[in-house]
């Protein structure tokens, strides 16, 4: 780590926290204009949204690397160490997009099960290998 003093340190931890404000401010006030608080005409609107929603990615992550480069000195470690710290993250990554991928599948398995169980029941058919207390779905999906 490098040598500073006292006052230095302190006058350093004072700007990352202005610094970390300040982008937080930013990010409250790209997320109250895409969801129309600002201004009444851009609510619904998707282009909008993405390019807040990048935005807002885009100042969430250089806030999280301030945080881990400065507060948590990785600026100052070996750089093998660093990474080793580092590149679990993105297993992280990895999982949260797998968990919103897995997330929307189960959305859309719910809706053909709510489907399939808008179609009617009829007992089984005479005559058929089911016995007579099996119900059938018609299902045509």
């Amino acid at each position: 780590m490098s040598h500073v003093s006292y006052e230095q340190s302190k006058k350093n931890v004072v700007k990352g926290l202005i610094l970390l404000a300040v982008v937080t401010l930013i990010e409250v006030i790209i997320s109250l204009f895409g969801k129309g608080h600002i201004f009444k005409g851009v609510h619904g609107n998707v282009i909008v949204l993405a390019i807040c929603g990048l935005l807002i990615t885009a100042f969430s992550l250089y806030k999280a690397y301030f945080i881990v480069y400065e507060f948590m000195h990785m600026k100052y470690e070996v750089k093998g160490l660093a990474m080793s710290v580092l590149l679990p993250t993105l297993l992280l990554v990895w999982a949260i997009i797998a968990f919103f991928q897995e997330g929307n599948a189960w959305k859309n398995r719910r809706e053909d099960v709510q489907k399939r169980n808008a179609q009617p029941i009829t007992p089984a058919q005479e005559g058929s290998l089911l016995s007579p207390d099996t119900y059938q779905i018609d299902w045509k999906g």
